[in-house]
């Protein structure tokens, strides 16, 4: 009973966004939100676009670091392709679980185990998410006044993530807790295959040092990200300083990151509407078509890009395996 109750939840959970999209259309005057589309100056988007190769050819170089540390060997167009591919999985996929379709190509590639390529994975996301929270903290300070539950929130998730990640990077405390889940969470007829897969975790693990300069690193993506939706609070006439949206908008990223909707949509719309109406008194439209036409050049067209490759990488398949 309780298992069939769960797998019903999983099915409604990703449309949660959707409701939650349509809901605040509802809220707002969809003519407004369809007057401010018209209103943006196609250059501007143009221009946002074109932030696109420079933005992920910094993030592949940072994911480069990271396999380097690890002992993985990726030539950096081969990771250029495969990051790409799953960029496409993980924009429509909650909390961009997607992203984890790396591995079979990864694995295709270089050979090396899943778990290795696995925690590989798993690590670059959790470094550019880290990069997101450092500025999210700092944000947090702008809107003390306003959202003061806000900073606490981000302080205490900070402190969980940093004791959570310490207490991972230690294979001997990792590898007894994820042995103890498979004893007592995994069926019998699969434990030998997650124990296989686990005792993988943690070969050629990186050291935390290597991953200093990801970090920094990614930073500068995510200011290229969020430059690029600031074009379209520029196309808008906004009055919304640019520091301020560089440092608070992360705030609604976050929250799109729940896994209860597809890549974030409708989570990440209502919560710009909220934050940005709240503090600059923008109108509510403008900054949820900011947030949606943001989303599109930033997730969905850079996703396009690695689906063409995905097709072609199918091709190659296809081609070799006949």
């Amino acid at each position: 009973m309780k298992q069939k109750l769960f797998n019903k939840i999983k099915k409604i959970l990703p449309f949660i966004g959707i409701i939650l999209l349509f809901y605040t259309i509802f809220n707002l005057d969809i003519i407004k939100i369809i007057n401010a589309f018209y209103l943006i100056n196609p250059l501007f988007i143009l221009i946002s676009l074109t932030l696109t190769l420079p933005r992920v050819f910094i993030r592949n170089y940072v994911w480069r670091i990271i396999q380097k540390e690890h002992n993985i060997d990726l030539t950096f167009f081969q990771s250029l392709k495969i990051f790409l591919i799953g960029y496409f999985y993980g924009s429509f996929t909650p909390g961009y679980i997607g992203q984890l379709m790396r591995v079979p190509y990864m694995k295709e590639k270089t050979g090396e185990p899943y778990g290795k390529l696995f925690v590989n994975s798993l690590i670059e996301t959790i470094v550019h998410s880290i990069s997101l929270f450092a500025m999210i903290f700092i944000g947090a300070f702008l809107v003390l006044g306003t959202f003061p539950e806000l900073f606490f929130i981000v302080v205490i998730w900070l402190i969980f993530m940093a004791l959570v990640l310490i207490y991972f990077f230690k294979k001997n405390r990792g590898e007894k807790l994820f042995h103890l889940l498979i004893k007592y969470l995994i069926p019998n007829k699969l434990k030998y295959n997650f124990y296989k897969f686990v005792d993988t975790f943690y070969y050629d693990f990186p050291k935390i040092k290597g991953l200093i300069i990801p970090v920094i690193l990614g930073i500068l993506t995510w200011i290229i990200i969020f430059s690029q939706e600031y074009l379209i609070v520029v196309a808008l006439g906004l009055e919304i300083p640019y520091l301020y949206f560089m440092l608070l908008f992360p705030i609604a990223n976050v929250v799109g990151f729940i896994p209860i909707t597809f890549a974030g949509l409708g989570t990440r719309e209502l919560t710009a509407v909220i934050l940005f109406s709240t503090l600059f008194l923008v109108p509510e439209a403008e900054i949820f078509v900011v947030s949606l036409l943001g989303f599109i050049i930033t997730d969905i067209f850079t996703g396009f890009i690695g689906f063409i490759l995905s097709l072609s990488e199918t091709k190659i398949n296809i081609k070799y395996s006949s």
